[in-house]
């Protein structure tokens, strides 16, 4: 379904629960919660997170909690959005960051205001489809997505100064974590059911440093497409 029929006029504007009241107190929920980086606060505040979900769902949007997209995917939790980004860019500023899973593409756009390039992977056409649409609505510009495998990556564009992974493999993926440019960081959700574990890798010269920040939920990271 074509995203102008999924985004309606009064959709765009907002309704009663898209306040600016509202996004404050989801603000100050997140400041509570440890989130300290201004630049990600700010665009956590500005972006609509309403027109990234169905029409029906719009007065929740800015609750902090994960909410169905289709096809057994989710929107992430506000919070959740906002630690992965405050962690990928404490360790350093990014200029290209590749995103596995583009899902709604809320999580996209909130990359796409931080660094000057954002490169999306998504195995479901349709998902990736409506996430494009969004951004156009929005006129961001700095995205290119690819239809394909997000095991695989996208070499054509590495080495990346970030990967941010929107889905949990078992362990972290080599062919990602190899397509990181030297003091490059990759935050991801890693393990199966109730034992997954949001994951902070960085590039070293001798390697890979692995910190473990947080329990968390995320959909299985699959291989193929859809």
């Amino acid at each position: 379904m074509a995203a102008h029929m999924l985004i309606s006029e009064a959709n765009r504007r907002g309704i009663g629960m898209t306040s600016q009241r509202t996004r404050e107190r989801l603000i100050a929920r997140l400041c509570e919660a440890g989130i300290t980086h201004p630049d990600v606060l700010r665009v956590m505040r500005e972006l609509p997170r309403h027109l990234f979900v169905d029409e029906a769902l719009a007065s929740r949007a800015y609750e902090d909690s994960p909410l169905p997209i289709g096809h057994g995917q989710t929107i992430s939790q506000p919070y959740t959005v906002a630690r992965m980004t405050q962690t990928l860019l404490e360790h350093g500023p990014c200029d290209t960051v590749l995103e596995v899973g583009t899902g709604s593409g809320f999580q996209t756009a909130v990359l796409a205001a931080l660094v000057r390039r954002v490169y999306s992977v998504e195995r479901i056409a349709s998902l990736q489809d409506c996430a494009q649409q969004r951004l156009r609505l929005l006129k961001v510009r700095n995205v290119r997505f690819l239809y394909g495998d997000g095991f695989l990556g996208w070499s054509d564009y590495a080495p990346y100064d970030g990967i941010l992974v929107t889905a949990a493999p078992r362990g972290v993926p080599r062919v990602l974590a190899d397509q990181l440019a030297p003091t490059g960081t990759l935050v991801l959700p890693m393990g199966e059911g109730d034992r997954q574990v949001l994951m902070r890798v960085i590039r070293t010269a001798d390697g890979f440093e692995q910190l473990v920040l947080e329990p968390v939920s995320f959909v299985p990271l699959i291989a193929g497409v859809a």
